[in-house]
């Protein structure tokens, strides 16, 4: 029996000779002209070496016929498997050829240049398919939209979307989330809503897009509004909405929502799991993401990662460490966010010994894990453990100029210790490095007001002032049944103010009477 030769070994340096004779012997013959494209093809996309990819495309140039189908049968192949490039130099041979492309030729190509992020060739294609009037096609449209969006030029992509013919679900989701990438939600919902027809991937983009720009109540409200619609959720859509539901801490929705993804899929994969582990440490419940976490099949480093910092979240340090130790058993390697997770987790409860050892043994062992957010956890251990002349050397050691999160750091250590004169300095340092940060200037201001300077604290509300600088409001929200309902600071939007405000008065009274000195202001 003849052995079975792959298609990487046939392209292999000393297989090649033997491709290009039955190139040549399949070319001598008219009929086996069809034979001889497929031939030609699978050489340039096999050809697995940029040399041999060169050796490829002679076979290719010596064809003496050449049709658009197995052009555009070959780049939408070398896109799918990202070499781009190659691609374009396929497409540019066509055109000498003076063959014209269809329009999956240039879908192929300008998704593509999105691919690339080459924004500049992707208008040149654009200009090419409204030239060959191939613009109004829904397959051209949804790949020029898809690259607007995805290049964040927004009002390219509305226009895109209003000259396609009949769009269809591509195009509508591929609008939806340049909308959503632009924060641009009102927008995106009116297209969402209009939509003829919806599939779970659209609803996913729409779920997705909120979660992951801190909407998270809306993205919890979509996901409801998915199952109403009798969609059924896939492994993609529930990392996002369980995602939200514990940025929000709604334990009951994000049970609800564990339970939907074990009833409706066939298996809870690792992503599902990972997400429902870091889901359950949101909001404190670490038995239950242990629960996960032990029935999961195929762990990975983000499934042990989860846990750790789980455990650092909820100020169980010792634990998150006896974790580390354990996962050290299994053989799996720590990567960056463990380390960061070790010194979380030395920082809550105070094992600053500990956490410089964690730290030097990266640095010793693996100094590829060390980021600046290693070295800044390091400098908020020690100032918080009020060792400030030991965080202040370190800061002096660094192999790099500290940024603003170093001094916050060290500010926030003089803070709790009351050490005002190295606090302003750490001050003016955040100051300096970051003018136009809310944020920090919050932060200052607050030092001066715990070391009593008033005449700064005046001056730094004053300079705010100036900058028409203000405070993003902070919110809170509390989960009734499986209903989430958020209070921001000055709103009066709710019809319950009154219930609101009763309810309130009767918590700070109790208070009073258990000793505090909080009030309610109305």
């Amino acid at each position: 029996m003849r052995p079975v030769v792959t298609c990487k070994q046939f392209f292999s340096q000393t297989c090649f000779n033997s491709i290009k004779q039955l190139h040549n012997l399949v070319n001598t013959d008219p009929i086996n002209t069809q034979k001889s494209h497929q031939i030609a093809t699978k050489s340039v996309v096999s050809a697995p070496k940029k040399s041999l990819f060169l050796d490829a495309c002679k076979l290719f140039d010596e064809m003496p016929q050449w049709d658009v189908v197995s052009i555009s049968t070959l780049i939408s192949q070398l896109t799918r498997q990202n070499r781009h490039e190659e691609s374009f130099y396929i497409f540019s041979r066509m055109l000498e050829m003076e063959i014209e492309p269809t329009e999956y030729t240039l879908a192929s190509l300008i998704h593509a240049s999105t691919a690339m992020k080459n924004l500049n060739i992707g208008k040149q294609l654009h200009a090419f398919s409204i030239k060959t009037s191939l613009n109004s096609n829904v397959f051209v449209g949804s790949a020029v939209l898809d690259l607007y969006a995805k290049t964040n030029t927004i009002e390219e992509a509305q226009m895109v979307f209003e000259d396609t013919h009949n769009p269809n679900v591509v195009s509508y989701t591929a609008l939806v989330c340049g909308y959503i990438k632009n924060e641009r939600f009102d927008d995106a919902l009116r297209i969402f809503r209009t939509m003829p027809e919806k599939n779970v991937v659209t609803w996913n983009a729409m779920i997705g897009g909120y979660s992951q720009t801190g909407h998270n109540e809306e993205a919890v409200n979509l996901f409801i509004d998915m199952l109403r619609e009798n969609v059924v959720p896939t492994q993609n859509t529930f990392p996002c909405v369980v995602s939200s539901a514990g940025n929000i801490a709604a334990l009951n929705m994000g049970k609800s929502l564990h339970a939907s993804a074990i009833k409706t899929l066939v298996n809870v994969g690792v992503y599902v799991g990972n997400s429902l582990i870091s889901f359950y440490s949101k909001c404190g419940s670490m038995e239950d993401g242990l629960l996960v976490f032990n029935k999961l099949g195929d762990k990975n480093i983000v499934s042990w990662n989860a846990m750790i910092n789980g455990y650092a979240q909820n100020g169980r340090g010792k634990e998150a460490i006896e974790f580390y130790h354990r996962m050290q058993v299994k053989g799996v390697k720590p990567n960056s966010v463990t380390l960061l997770g070790l010194l979380f987790s030395c920082n809550h409860v105070g094992l600053v010994d500990e956490g410089y050892a964690f730290f030097n043994e990266a640095r010793v062992e693996n100094p590829g894990l060390l980021e600046p957010a290693h070295y800044a956890c390091m400098v908020d251990l020690l100032a918080r453990s009020g060792r400030f002349s030991e965080a202040e050397r370190f800061i002096q050691d660094l192999p790099f100029d500290p940024g603003i999160g170093f001094w916050k750091a060290l500010l926030g250590g003089c803070q709790i210790h009351m050490n005002n004169e190295l606090g302003e300095l750490a001050a003016k340092k955040i100051l300096e490095l970051n003018p136009s940060d809310v944020s920090s200037y919050v932060m200052v201001s607050n030092c001066h007001s715990a070391g009593e300077r008033w005449q700064s604290v005046l001056s730094v509300r004053q300079e705010m002032k100036e900058k028409k600088m203000k405070r993003v409001p902070g919110c809170s929200w509390i989960e009734v049944g499986c209903e989430i309902h958020v209070f921001v600071n000055g709103d009066r939007r709710s019809g319950q103010q009154d219930e609101i405000h009763g309810v309130l008065r009767c918590l700070f009274d109790h208070a009073a009477e258990c000793g505090s000195s909080l009030s309610l202001v109305v």
